[in-house]
């Protein structure tokens, strides 16, 4: 992997690329990407006064080849904040050369900087790819069902 690779928090400026990229991985993981109103809040979300995550561009040289998406969250049993992973990606042609690797590391970093206590994500059970990717960096799989209940389930 080139050493010319870095990372830099999204801004207004390199919106669209991360919403570029946000709709690569839909594409790869066969959901619907973000509509035009869901556009607009991951923009509020992202860079309005309150921001509700962080979101970082993966760059080789001057080409965005990746994103990643985190938040944080508690954990009552630690007395710790929790790190959650919601999204990395890395662009299909820049795939298996270190780049997921490099993004994971940064969120130990961001992990370990932030003083939290666990670092958490979900993972699809038919993306073998990245099931292995975390087992090869001795992640723990837990024994555990993620529920989900959608807006007009609640509202």
């Amino acid at each position: 992997m080139s050493n010319t690779v870095s990372i830099e928090k999204v801004t207004t400026t390199t919106f669209s690329i991360f919403l570029e990229l946000i709709k690569q991985l839909a594409n790869y993981e066969h959901v619907e990407p973000p509509d035009t109103q869901a556009q607009q809040r991951l923009q509020k979300d992202c860079l309005g006064t309150h921001p509700l995550f962080d979101a970082y561009l993966a760059y080789k040289e001057e080409t965005a080849i990746g994103y990643l998406i985190v938040y944080y969250t508690y954990s009552s049993f630690l007395a710790l904040p929790t790190l959650f992973i919601e999204d990395i990606y890395v662009k299909e042609e820049h795939r298996q050369q270190g780049y997921g690797q490099y993004l994971f590391d940064f969120c130990k970093q961001l992990a370990n900087k932030r003083g939290c206590g666990r670092m958490e994500w979900n993972v699809y059970t038919w993306n073998a790819p990245a099931l292995d990717f975390y087992e090869k960096n001795h992640a723990q799989r837990l024994d555990k069902y993620y529920y989900r209940l959608d807006k007009d389930q609640f509202a």
